[in-house]
């Protein structure tokens, strides 16, 4: 099943980075399968969202949030796993967050 996408982020997350790859890609996967599988590696080299893209990804999460079938983040600042639980509150799916470590076992979570 190719509902599946699997995104490294790199240095800032930006307003353009979800208006023009993010969001388009998901809603393509959500038309075509019903439900999305996300799975975001933050590297070392990722240092946060832009606020405009937070923006983007809190209202698109809460616009689908019975579209995902499972979303992971892997490595990341621990406000993002904290950012994570509270997701699970608002959106249907498994959530997961894996340390850096860890990146094989979320790939094969992500698949499974």
């Amino acid at each position: 099943e190719r509902n599946i996408l699997m995104l490294k982020a790199v240095d800032k997350l930006t307003d353009a980075d979800y208006k023009q790859v993010l969001i388009p890609r998901l809603e393509a996967i959500i038309r075509e399968h019903g439900k999305a599988r996300l799975l975001l590696d933050m590297g070392d080299e990722f240092h946060g969202w832009e606020s405009a893209a937070l923006w983007d990804d809190v209202s698109f999460g809460l616009a689908h949030r019975n579209d995902f079938e499972k979303m992971g983040v892997v490595g990341g600042p621990k406000w993002v796993e904290w950012g994570l639980k509270l997701g699970a509150l608002l959106i249907g799916g498994e959530i997961r967050s894996f340390p850096a470590a860890e990146r094989a076992q979320a790939v094969e979570w992500i698949q499974a």
